[in-house]
């Protein structure tokens, strides 16, 4: 018991801090993920309801690759695909240099390309869920397509999409595990090496385990707190 005391103490004789900053990491990550995901997510809604045919099938076909490929590929496509696109670029330019991709830069993008072609799916059910009476009542009150997304159909959007947007962010937070494989010191890196060093696999292993749980309970909490107060915001369809 002391011993496993002293393997998860903060200091130079445990991996408290070790675990703590990969907590960090991975809570960072996600959060860093989220607004990207739902902006393009948005726009790819408003793309697939567009009126012009190529915007809708750009839209359709961002989706279904993206949907389509796992996302261990996907990570591995924008961490070594953009490093190599961009050094190519350079030299087609006349400019050679040494190009290396951040590795949260390359998993937020990741992440975040897979998250938005899932929430368009989810974004674009909610604006089918809002009548067509809503629109024509904003544009009847004087309120241009601007001001009648802002003012009347987003509110309504944001709850009819709450829920499916919650699991896409709990699953969000699991893929955030697969960054460990291109380096970024996450909570399964972090756990990782202590197993291999310390020779205790199944005692950090679990920490890791506990841990996305713990973040998975205040993120249930958290967002069944924001669709109560949705909900008590009185917007409806």
């Amino acid at each position: 018991m002391q011993e496993t005391l002293t393997l998860l103490s903060f200091g130079p004789d445990g991996w408290g801090d070790q675990i703590a900053s990969g907590v960090l990491v991975t809570v960072g990550l996600a959060l860093a993920t989220l607004p990207l995901g739902l902006l393009v997510g948005f726009l790819l809604a408003l793309a697939k309801q567009s009126d012009e045919g190529a915007l809708r099938m750009a839209a359709e076909i961002y989706t279904t690759i993206f949907r389509g490929l796992p996302e261990l590929l996907t990570l591995f496509l924008v961490y070594f695909g953009l490093q190599i696109g961009i050094r190519q670029l350079l030299l087609a330019m006349g400019y050679e240099a040494a190009i290396e991709i951040n590795s949260f830069l390359a998993g937020m993008i990741a992440l975040g390309v897979v998250f938005s072609a899932f929430a368009s799916e989810v974004f674009l059910s909610a604006f089918r869920a809002i009548p067509a009476g809503q629109y024509e009542g904003g544009y009847a009150l004087g309120l241009g397509k601007v001001q009648t997304m802002i003012k009347i159909i987003l509110p309504q959007l944001i709850r009819i999409a709450l829920p499916g947007l919650g699991n896409l962010w709990m699953i969000l937070l699991k893929e955030t595990a697969l960054v460990s494989v291109i380096g970024l010191p996450d909570i399964l890196r972090q756990a990782g090496i202590a197993a291999r060093v310390s020779k205790e696999a199944f005692l950090f292993f679990g920490i890791a385990c506990l841990l996305f749980l713990v973040l998975a309970i205040l993120s249930s909490i958290v967002i069944g707190a924001i669709e109560r107060k949705v909900e008590k915001s009185g917007v409806r369809v």
